[in-house]
């Protein structure tokens, strides 16, 4: 069962009890023609999914959450919306929990840490028919997170800040129309990347990038104008355009 909720910060919001993937909802609405901007949330999820259809645990209690943008910017740009995402989960985890401001930090490319394990995810998809639709897929560990993954987590009551999934989402409605208008004005991506590198993880450190056939290890020295990542490493610069980023010392 599905029903209409109250407006996140004025945008239209949906919300179930289950679902399979918010994303594969909102995804699903954009092909019947369905435009956005329109939020989906859902208390849990059956076959949530993070980067490379990794399955991402969708217990009750935390924000499963998706929001689907009707023709948001040229088709290019679109990989740029994971930054202007993370930011605002950023903003909005810290609003709710102002005590954990010092500890969040934004892991290239989208996702968010809390004293350096994965707080929450973003999985960015897009359709073109009959329009193009972009869905904004983020996970929050508000009360739970998993055990035993590859890149360590956490959540936001095991670092002592309760905070409802519902109240969460409110807050991240509202910033995202911050960091939207922000992003969708002037020079676009240049304010974004400035903002995104003030809280990024390792910045300057050495980082190890796993990409499917071989792994890389370097200085983490920023995001080029496309969102890319600047790798320093013994035998020169390399420019990374997608991978995983692990941190060889403290975050």
């Amino acid at each position: 069962m599905n029903r209409e909720a109250t407006d996140l910060a004025g945008v239209r919001h949906v919300t179930y009890e289950t679902l399979g993937s918010t994303n594969a909802e909102a995804l699903a609405r954009a092909r019947a023609g369905e435009g956005g901007p329109l939020w989906i949330t859902t208390r849990t999820q059956l076959a949530g999914r993070g980067r490379r259809g990794s399955a991402w645990v969708s217990e009750p209690g935390n924000l499963y959450a998706t929001l689907l943008l009707t023709e948001p910017s040229p088709k290019d740009l679109a990989p740029q919306l994971a930054f202007v995402t993370a930011l605002a989960v950023h903003d909005a985890v810290a609003e709710c929990a102002p005590q954990l401001g010092p500890m969040l930090s934004v892991k290239w490319p989208n996702d968010l840490l809390l004293g350096g394990k994965k707080l929450a995810g973003i999985l960015i998809e897009g359709e073109s028919d009959p329009r193009f639709a972009v869905a904004i897929g983020i996970g929050v560990n508000c009360a739970h997170h998993p055990a035993d993954t590859r890149y360590p987590a956490t959540d936001l009551a095991a670092a002592g800040a309760i905070v409802a999934p519902g109240h969460l989402a409110g807050v991240l409605s509202a910033a995202m129309q911050r960091r939207l208008a922000q992003w969708q004005r002037g020079e676009r991506f240049a304010s974004i990347r400035t903002d995104w590198l003030k809280r990024a993880a390792n910045l300057g450190r050495d980082i190890q990038v796993r990409l499917p056939e071989r792994e890389l290890t370097g200085r983490f020295e920023g995001v080029d104008e496309l969102g890319r990542l600047l790798l320093q490493g013994p035998s020169g610069p390399t420019v990374v355009t997608a991978g995983e980023v692990f941190g060889l010392g403290a975050s």
